[in-house]
């Protein structure tokens, strides 16, 4: 008896070894494997050992939410080169910078500073926050939930999209676990977490008031896929397609009330269960502060952009192929012949594009997406934001009163171009001037009254530009007083200034400027 109890611990004891060792191996395998992974494997692994207790039925309770959210809510310094020029900025993006704390950029001879939010989406120290909070910067400092400063470096950073990701050397940190941006409803209780106007941790409540906004802030020095209806009367008139860059900007806001102030920039936006539905990243306002109305980018988005940073460097886009514009009930444009007062109108098809492939015609009215119906550009720009090249997507479009179903598979930039021309002409960079340039288009001359211009969409630090202060934005109408509609135009004007002296003249929302500096 005693020999047969002996035989049977011996075993139990082995059975308890075996199992022990197993473990251990599958928790050492994960924990190869997470290195690696896609940031929803980050996260289904970190929140499989750490499930969120939080209740949000029949009261409106924040407590619990607020407590497991805020500590992976991070406060992010930037340090900015000091300038050599004098005066304000004229850069039409100066609501980004009052947004995050830089209180309108002074151009000074000491290095700037601004500040804004991120939010831990992994315990080994990724972050994600907004494009223009960390732009330019040549300092990225964290301050932690314990206080610690800790240095980050950029990962990678999208301004089409507005985001970022940065990373920190630090392990075991608070994790705010990403929800489902797609099960956001109108009505629906939001937190707003971050840093406003400097000050620690703030929460704030309100509803979502809002989705798939577009307020016009991200790409407007582009003004490309969706057209205006101006241009499609001249296309009509003339067969001209626009000559302009193509918008590869993507705009589809999270609206909500919850209060936003300067500083909340990159912060995040939860619901009343505690999970990440949106990065905050913009406010609607005449003043600069909350007035009610402020705008996050969808989380489901931000993961896509995240993971092609974390696999790629940068992020790979997959484009339709057309360009359009939102029905509605006002008036049409001449010539196009529909009653329909929804959907997106196909005004032309780009050559070589996934749509042409697959036989998507102009005139054809876009209704659906992958089954989801699509009112307004933002309903499209955000689902297919969230795809790659080679990925495929089913439209449902109205063509001669019939639905019909097509497959289309997306291109990446190199097939379809970033024109709407077809050109397949990117911004391009003049080093003598250390920025890139793309031909102001013809709404843009309109509104300033102007009849000749390049945008800068991009300046390089320590460059003349930037020296000078020219920031992205500023529309360049001549060049040692010769007009300039492209950047062949600018190279062949440069040569032809008096005294060795450059002079740039040009207009933004702010007024006009005229710059002079030394030719290199």
């Amino acid at each position: 008896m005693i020999k047969h109890m002996k035989k049977i611990l011996g075993i139990t004891m082995l059975a308890a070894f075996i199992g022990g060792a197993a473990a251990i191996g599958g928790y050492k395998l994960f924990e190869r494997n997470e290195t690696g992974s896609t940031i929803s494997e980050k996260q289904n692994l970190y929140f499989a050992n750490n499930p969120l207790k939080i209740s949000s039925a029949g009261t409106a309770d924040f407590t619990q939410a607020a407590a497991a959210v805020a500590p992976g809510v991070v406060h992010i310094k930037t340090t900015y080169e000091a300038k050599s020029g004098g005066g304000r900025s004229s850069s039409p993006f100066d609501m980004f910078d009052d947004f995050f704390g830089g209180g309108g950029r002074q151009m000074q001879r000491q290095p700037r500073a601004a500040s804004g939010s991120g939010v831990i989406i992994s315990q080994d120290g990724y972050i994600v926050t907004n494009n223009h909070v960390v732009e330019n910067a040549s300092k990225v400092e964290v301050v932690l939930t314990d206080r610690r400063k800790v240095e980050a470096k950029v990962i990678g950073r999208d301004p089409n999209t507005d985001l970022a990701l940065i990373k920190v050397n630090a392990t075991g940190l608070p994790v705010v676990k990403m929800g489902n941006s797609d099960n956001v409803q109108v009505g629906e209780w939001v937190l707003a977490v971050g840093f406003p106007l400097d000050l620690q941790t703030t929460v704030t409540a309100g509803i979502v008031s809002a989705k798939n906004r577009s307020i016009g802030i991200i790409g407007r020095e582009q003004q490309g896929g969706e057209i205006t209806e101006e241009e499609y009367r001249e296309y009509q008139r003339t067969g001209k397609r626009p000559d302009r860059p193509a918008n590869t900007s993507i705009e589809s806001f999270i609206q909500t009330d919850a209060a936003i102030n300067p500083g909340n920039s990159g912060g995040a936006l939860v619901n009343a269960s505690g999970e990440l539905v949106g990065i905050n990243s913009a406010i609607a306002s005449q003043s600069g502060y909350n007035q009610g109305y402020g705008f996050a980018i969808p989380v489901n988005l931000a993961r896509k952009i995240v993971d092609d940073f974390m696999k790629y460097g940068s992020v790979k886009r997959g484009y339709i192929g057309v360009n359009f514009f939102p029905l509605s009930g006002e008036e049409k444009p001449e010539g196009v012949k529909t009653s329909e007062v929804s959907g997106l109108y196909v005004s032309d098809v780009v050559a070589g594009g996934g749509a042409a492939a697959a036989g998507i015609k102009q005139g054809d009215i876009i209704k659906k997406v992958d089954g989801v119906v699509i009112n307004d550009s933002p309903d499209l720009q955000e689902r297919i934001g969230r795809l790659n090249p080679g990925d495929k997507v089913k439209l449902s479009v109205l063509r001669e009163g019939s639905l019909k179903d097509i497959t289309v598979t997306l291109k990446g930039e190199s097939s379809v171009g970033l024109t709407a021309n077809n050109t397949a002409t990117k911004s391009v960079e003049v080093s003598k001037l250390g920025a890139t340039f793309a031909p102001a288009t013809q709404a843009q001359k309109s509104k300033f009254g102007i009849s000749s211009g390049v945008v800068v969409t991009s300046v390089v630090t320590g460059k003349a530009f930037d020296n000078i202060g020219v920031e992205k934005g500023l529309i360049i109408t001549k060049v040692n007083g010769q007009p300039v509609n492209s950047v062949a135009d600018v190279q062949k004007a440069l040569p032809m200034g008096r005294n060795n002296m450059i002079s740039i003249s040009g207009v933004s929302e702010q007024g006009t400027y005229n710059f002079s500096f030394p030719a290199q």
